[in-house]
């Protein structure tokens, strides 16, 4: 939807993008989620970028929302204009948020993400409030930065009714030296949800991630992608910010431009072979050997 975003993560992949040049108009966004929806994807999602900078967001949701189809509509933000934004968006048509919250201490927050943490939280409290059901936390867990605080963000998942989801650093879109200073696996975490844990779940839709039921919260733990379990169950096609369909997440050498055809008149016959001939280019990026 956009690159524009008011933070400035050091570790954000921008769903593996460039620099477009380009930027969608709503009318155009709702157009191409139209053509997905008609051939079989039941489920949206918004991301960035920041959405809710753009001024247009809630004529985006209304209009995908309104779409024959359409099961889930959700959206990945950064919460901080959530607070005066939620029931809103809620009201339009949108299901459900996710949350990056890499640590509930402000001075952290503020040195990796250049913003207010209250204003974060005010945000998960109003998406909680408006029934942007289930509210999901996503915490990236950085080596040295904020791995000591997962204890104290299960307390404020479980205060806020919210999902906790502990993520760990990926390598794309990062220079090699950021990596290997901030990465660490998520093993030692893992054992420790696993011995409070009162259930353990493996979501097979979600290529086999754990989620932990743990007395007060339900924590789910995030792998990198760059695994052939990841590639061989991946159902994700991406449409970029300047309305390119991406079909994998690692690449940009295989991308399909409805956009520029959307723009020069083409139907919607037109757009949908376009579509599937970006399916047709997907494969697995990490294949078994």
């Amino acid at each position: 939807m956009t690159q524009k975003c008011n933070m400035r993560c050091p570790y954000c992949h921008r769903e593996g993008e460039d620099h477009p040049s380009t930027v969608m108009s709503a009318e155009e966004i709702v157009h191409i989620a139209k053509i997905a929806l008609s051939l079989g994807i039941s489920r949206v999602k918004l991301t960035g970028g920041e959405p809710l900078l753009r001024k247009d967001i809630l004529d985006i949701v209304e209009g995908i929302a309104g779409l024959r189809g359409l099961r889930d509509l959700s959206m990945t933000t950064n919460g901080t204009f959530l607070e005066a934004l939620a029931k809103d968006l809620k009201m339009k048509g949108l299901n459900r948020v996710n949350i990056s919250l890499p640590t509930l201490n402000p001075e952290t927050y503020r040195n990796l993400m250049g913003g207010n943490l209250k204003d974060a939280l005010e945000g998960v409290k109003a998406a909680v409030e408006a029934e942007l059901h289930p509210v999901k936390l996503n915490m990236l867990i950085l080596k040295n930065v904020n791995e000591r605080e997962v204890e104290k963000m299960i307390q404020f998942a479980e205060h806020t009714t919210a999902i906790l989801q502990l993520i760990e650093l990926e390598h794309l879109n990062l220079s090699e030296t950021y990596y290997e200073r901030y990465h660490t696996n998520l093993n030692e975490i893992e054992q420790r949800l696993k011995e409070q844990a009162l259930e353990i779940r493996t979501r097979d839709d979600m290529q086999n991630r754990r989620v932990y039921f743990l007395p007060r919260a339900k924590v789910e733990v995030i792998h990198p992608l760059e695994n052939t379990e990841f590639c061989a169950r991946c159902t994700r096609i991406r449409v970029t910010s300047d309305g390119k369909v991406k079909p994998c997440l690692m690449r940009n050498d295989n991308l399909i431009d409805l956009l520029t055809p959307l723009r020069n008149g083409a139907d919607d016959e037109e757009l949908k072979k376009l579509f599937l001939e970006a399916i047709k280019r997907r494969e697995p990026y990490y294949k078994t050997i």
